[in-house]
């Protein structure tokens, strides 16, 4: 049965797409099955891949609105064990289109698309949008747990009370097995005494809920500001296909191996 994780955060610029990208593509590097969903009408998932609009017809909208199964969506990426069901910018009107749902039929399509490919995957990642709407709302209801990138920069933890009280609500009413996988800090700058501040901020405020190293129970995963981890997307790969020796791409391994227990 696959895990599906869903990487949200309503704040934009904090590393969700990075971690949603990287984290899959090192799952599938550990011989994992994974699936990534790019549920973000930018896209970024898709173009970090190496994919363009011109590189398939039909995208996770489709799937939205019914006219393809998302079986019929999926594409092979540059990892055999990594595929991609793309976005594309036509899904801002999703949007819309969910919110004139008076019941939670709607809030649910995504999860009753996932039943025909979910035994497939060991792993299932969804890339969120950077807000807290009806799109993310599906990635909740179909999601087994959330992982929240926080910026290590002035006003990291700003919204997170947002985010935690809309999985609540989720978790209350249309997916009660939801639950918080973890907070992962990114965007780490060893040089910069504002980032040490935010990662002892969140040790203070949601120490059992960090990531953490097995050679360590107070060595917590933390995602550094890395130049190659900066540049891989726009050579349409993830970092661990850029610079496996990065230390961008060791944090990620080092995410993707504490997620394999």
């Amino acid at each position: 049965m696959s895990e599906v994780i869903t990487i949200a955060n309503q704040k934009g610029g904090v590393g969700k797409t990075t971690t949603a990208v990287n984290l899959a593509a090192s799952l599938a590097v550990a011989e994992k099955k994974v699936l990534l969903i790019d549920v973000d009408p930018q896209a970024n998932a898709t173009t970090g891949l190496g994919f363009n609009r011109n590189n398939y017809e039909y995208n996770i909208y489709h799937v939205f609105i019914g006219r393809k199964k998302l079986s019929d969506i999926i594409l092979k990426t540059e990892l055999p064990q990594l595929h991609l069901a793309p976005s594309n910018i036509g899904l801002v009107g999703i949007e819309q289109e969910l919110a004139k749902d008076e019941g939670n039929e709607k809030k649910m399509m995504l999860k009753k698309q996932l039943e025909e490919v979910v035994d497939k995957y060991d792993f299932i990642i969804i890339d969120s949008p950077p807000a807290l709407g009806n799109i993310t709302i599906n990635a909740f209801a179909a999601s087994d747990s959330v992982i929240i990138p926080i910026q290590c920069e002035f006003y990291a933890l700003e919204g997170v009370a947002m985010v935690l009280n809309t999985i609540k609500i989720i978790k209350k009413t249309i997916n009660p097995k939801l639950k918080v996988k973890g907070f992962l800090p990114t965007m780490y700058s060893s040089q910069n005494n504002l980032s040490k501040d935010v990662v002892e901020d969140l040790k203070q405020n949601f120490k059992k809920q960090l990531f953490k190293m097995k050679s360590s129970e107070d060595d917590f995963i933390i995602i550094p500001r890395n130049v190659k981890l900066a540049e891989s997307p726009s050579f349409g790969k993830p970092i661990i296909l850029y610079d496996i020796k990065s230390p961008g791409s060791l944090a990620y391994q080092n995410l993707a191996y504490c997620i394999l227990g």
